[in-house]
């Protein structure tokens, strides 16, 4: 039952996502990723995680937005899901990948750890001054 579960759920993620890209034309949503869906245990909802990129005020206008265009969104998703009972439709807002860069920047941060990005600009630097060299020494 569960593989019926996670399928239903990928197939509301995908056709949710196509729904926001495609048909939503409130000028409040920005750039939005819709990160997972959560049915419970009886189909009747569905919680939609969303991740919005942008300041704490596009944030809050893009939740705006999506919350009031909830009902919109829900009728076209019946209207691509051939079920019987159609889940309710719920948005919050998912901030695992904010949390995750964060994450990745305080690691970044603690002493004694090498940031790649230095290295491959070195190495990009060590090149190109191997490049100048040799061209000098064609001359």
């Amino acid at each position: 039952m569960k593989y019926r579960k996670d399928r239903l759920e990928e197939l509301i993620k995908r056709i949710v996502s196509e729904i926001i890209m495609r048909e939503l034309k409130d000028p409040r949503i920005g750039f939005v990723t819709i990160t997972g869906v959560e049915l419970n245990k009886d189909y009747s909802e569905a919680k939609i995680g969303v991740s919005i990129l942008g300041s704490s005020t596009d944030v809050r206008k893009s939740m705006e937005g999506i919350r009031s265009s909830s009902g919109f969104v829900q009728k076209l998703l019946g209207k691509e899901l051939k079920i019987r009972n159609l889940p309710r439709v719920y948005f919050y807002l998912d901030k695992s990948v904010e949390e995750g860069v964060d994450m990745v920047n305080k690691i970044n941060n603690l002493p004694g750890v090498i940031d790649s990005k230095d290295d491959e600009d070195a190495s990009v630097e060590d090149d190109l001054k191997r490049d100048d060299s040799k061209a000098d020494g064609d001359n």
